[in-house]
């Protein structure tokens, strides 16, 4: 049975990925939050958790050398926009220096395969954890080789992970309160964690047989936040004002990368040459220019 270390495991995409491909595959998580690795043990109890952090090089080396993984999934991160706004030096530490040493422990075992799990942010980057995000997709595709392939999936919003808005809202709702929104002109791309984990799993696939870096993405569907938050409840909202950092639209796959664009089975594949063929995407996929989802699609989204 193939072995997979995920970085930030015991989160939210981690924990997606862990409870589909479960019974297919050995899992090791490192992760520095006791109390979801306890939460992760109680789910998953054949899952071996190592509590560590991404920014501690020799750490990262052991763990990656006694085990010898198939695959590394890179999901840890700081991924909150207003609090990277607020501690950039902190953010740099773990989304660029902690990126930089999955790569080198990687590198060090040999392992076949790291996919890196990145964001729209990163796309035309206006905060500073779109910035870090970016970085690591750089680096990622700078450092692959035949030996140790490095490749990224390009994330939208994760309905109803770890500190977005959904579960916030329900929370709101239960407590008779109005929705919170920052503006009802803000619009975002969504996908459920189920379809993350086959993000992931499809950019693993891929990159067996690629001897080119990629980022690979979904073409998404767009949720106006006005239009979930009426759905969620029917108090009048309150709006609030932007954050530091936060865009009213988010784009996934800029103009300017549409060159090096490959669209194949509802995915898009960004490479680091241009492609000039017919499987390019023809335009800029955003929260702006992407479908957008049905009463009943964001009804199942919530739930």
């Amino acid at each position: 049975m193939k072995k997979i270390i995920i970085t930030g495991g015991a989160g939210t995409v981690g924990t997606a990925f862990i409870r589909k491909y479960y019974n297919d595959y050995k899992f090791y998580n490192l992760s520095r939050n006791e109390t979801q690795i306890a939460e992760l043990k109680q789910k998953f109890p054949d899952v071996k958790s190592y509590v560590g952090d991404i920014c501690d090089l020799d750490r990262l080396i052991n763990i990656f050398e006694k085990i010898k993984p198939d695959v590394v999934i890179h999901t840890a991160a700081l991924k909150h926009v207003n609090i990277a706004e607020e501690n950039p030096t902190k953010t740099i530490k773990v989304n660029i220096n902690g990126s930089l040493n999955v790569i080198k422990a990687s590198i060090r075992a040999q392992v076949p395969i790291t996919v890196g799990v990145s964001t729209d942010k990163a796309c035309d980057p206006d905060s500073v954890y779109g910035y870090t995000k970016r970085m690591m997709e750089r680096m990622f595709m700078e450092h692959h080789n035949e030996k140790t392939k490095f490749v990224c999936t390009r994330f939208a919003n994760v309905a109803n992970s770890n500190g977005s808005v959904i579960p916030f809202w329900k929370n709101l709702v239960k407590q008779g309160e109005p929705l919170k929104l920052t503006s009802p002109k803000m619009n975002r791309l969504m996908f459920s964690k189920e379809a993350s984990a086959e993000l992931i799993y499809n950019a693993y696939l891929y990159a067996k047989n690629s001897n080119e870096p990629f980022i690979l993405s979904n073409i998404m569907k767009t949720v106006n936040m006005l239009d979930l938050a009426n759905v969620m409840s029917k108090i009048e909202v309150q709006v609030v004002g932007l954050r530091p950092g936060e865009k009213l639209n988010e784009t996934l796959v800029s103009q300017r990368e549409l060159l090096y664009t490959k669209t194949e089975n509802g995915l898009v594949f960004i490479f680091n040459e241009p492609k000039n063929s017919e499987f390019n995407l023809t335009e800029e996929h955003s929260s702006l220019t992407a479908e957008k989802m049905s009463t009943e699609e964001l009804k199942k989204l919530i739930e």
